[in-house]
């Protein structure tokens, strides 16, 4: 059945992609999902098309890693997930001083899906925060955790980003430029604080560097439903002008995230006097493979220094990074010790960076 998929489409890549991913959602959508098509499928795309092309694969199975739930396309809610990091970490949950989760696909528009999270691992009491910053979040995140513990308020926060975007794309071919790109998934760190003396042994944030420009939020957004109207949040003829799936320019997004990404990596490098060179991995935001490789080549970053996971899971938003994270352990590309920079772009326009060490 895959050249009924195929081969009608001819040359035009993006109907392709389009088609391929709607196969790998449609078992899910329909019910019908069989173990091993997605890798008959996948195998077959990836032979038709330009390799810079991403496609999401459906996963026969639940991936849990270190700190990560990496998941099919199909999981009911944020806070289905399980928290592998605080097992990891050896870190009880009871010793957490607070829990934050960035995400821009919550459970329920409020209260924030912290909040629903928090009750899940039975934490009550400790604040709970919800971080919406898109593509940035986890960074945004990381930043604030980060901030909480140098000033002495907090010792030990629980760090999450998580996505469930499945249910909320455009899966008919209008939809295709946006709805080909993400996947759904969550990875989580815990941040603790150590004293300046241990900073030689242990691993630790160096600096996080936050930016944004809003007079680009509507080249990224969904716009419906919304307050900003003069009657009522949702109607009928909102629902019929499909605006409550994501909506994209494409092409200033990729101008702008070419130039942001370089600009808050060199900022960070500058802040710790460091230089490229001396970076020992990077593990960028997911959003676009080729995002990545011209953010690598005009900064002369060797491709191998660079870890992608968009091939395997998709842009999951604000669960890539973490997600890159327990990849690149598993993988043996990050090991301890080592200097890590992590960057992201996207929608608001927002951009971050981190420099950590391992």
């Amino acid at each position: 059945g895959l050249e009924n998929y195929i081969v009608p489409l001819g040359d035009d890549y993006l109907s392709a992609i389009y088609a391929v991913n709607f196969a790998l959602r449609a078992p899910l959508i329909y019910g019908g999902h069989k173990p091993g098509q997605w890798q008959e499928i996948a195998d077959y795309i990836r032979s038709r098309v330009p390799a810079f092309v991403l496609l999401l694969s459906h996963v026969d199975e639940l991936l849990v890693a270190t700190g990560l739930g990496a998941l099919a396309f199909g999981l009911p809610i944020i806070t289905d997930l399980e928290v592998p990091a605080l097992e990891n970490s050896k870190i009880k949950k009871d010793e957490l001083d607070m829990v934050i989760l960035a995400t821009l696909s919550p459970d329920h528009e409020f209260p924030g899906t912290a909040c629903f999270f928090q009750a899940k691992l039975n934490v009550p009491g400790i604040p709970a925060l919800d971080v919406r910053q898109q593509c940035t979040g986890f960074i945004y995140g990381l930043s604030i955790a980060d901030q909480f513990i140098r000033t002495g308020t907090y010792q030990k926060i629980l760090v999450v980003g998580a996505e469930v975007h499945s249910k909320g794309l455009n899966k008919t071919p209008e939809g295709r430029d946006v709805g080909v790109l993400f996947g759904d998934g969550a990875g989580a760190v815990v941040l603790g604080s150590c004293e300046k003396s241990e900073l030689s042994s242990m691993s630790h944030i160096l600096s996080t560097h936050l930016h944004a420009d809003g007079q680009f939020a509507r080249e990224l957004w969904v716009q419906e439903p919304s307050m900003n109207h003069p009657g009522d949040r949702m109607d009928s003829e909102y629902i019929k002008t499909a605006n409550f799936y994501p909506q994209m320019n494409g092409k200033n997004v990729f101008i702008h995230a070419v130039r942001r990404m370089p600009e808050v990596i060199l900022e960070a490098l500058s802040k710790n006097e460091l230089n490229t060179n001396q970076i020992d991995l990077y593990i960028f935001h997911q959003a676009n493979l080729r995002i990545n490789e011209r953010v690598a080549k005009q900064l002369e970053i060797p491709q191998e220094k660079v870890f992608n996971t968009i091939d395997r899971f998709g842009n999951t938003t604000a669960a890539t990074i973490p997600i890159g994270f327990d990849e690149a352990i598993k993988a043996g590309k990050l090991k301890p010790g080592m200097l890590v920079v992590s960057a992201a772009f996207g929608s608001g326009f927002t951009w971050a960076a981190t420099v950590i060490r391992w």
